[in-house]
């Protein structure tokens, strides 16, 4: 999959202890983004934190929360992630649903990754951006 230029990022901000059927709620958005083919979902705990409930969510040690605040980040085509949003919207009870329109600037998985994404040069053209020696940017890029 090639994803490059404009795009939309979907960021939904749930509580560690939301679940869905027994599953936590973080990782069921993540599972239905992936079969809706989605091009990438990633999931950050957050330290600390409070929403619309006002109530302080932390992880010092004198103050041990249950609850801590988990961040679902997409990204994908402004068109896939909108019907995206209509399908989980349901889903949170308590939490923040955002869009922000983004640039893809580089969107790559690893080399030979049948899952991941297109191995190929961010230009979309379909070729290897190797160089005269045979080296890619992702070599030099990591000292090969």
């Amino acid at each position: 999959m090639t994803l490059r230029g404009p795009a939309r990022k979907l960021t939904i901000v749930v509580g560690e202890s939301d679940t869905w059927h027994g599953k936590p709620l973080s990782a069921e958005i993540v599972h239905r983004a992936h079969a809706a083919g989605l091009a990438g979902a990633s999931v950050f705990r957050g330290v600390e934190g409070y929403g619309a409930s006002n109530h302080i969510h932390t992880t010092r040690i004198f103050s041990l929360s249950e609850d801590l605040p988990m961040k679902v980040e997409i990204v994908d085509t402004a068109e896939k992630v909108d019907a995206f949003v209509a399908e989980i919207e349901p889903l949170i009870d308590e939490g923040l649903i955002t869009l922000a329109d983004v640039d893809v600037v580089r969107y790559a998985g690893r080399r030979g990754d049948p899952h991941g994404a297109d191995d190929d040069a961010a230009d979309g053209t379909g070729n290897d951006a190797s160089t005269p020696d045979g080296t890619t940017d992702d070599d030099a890029a990591e000292g090969r």
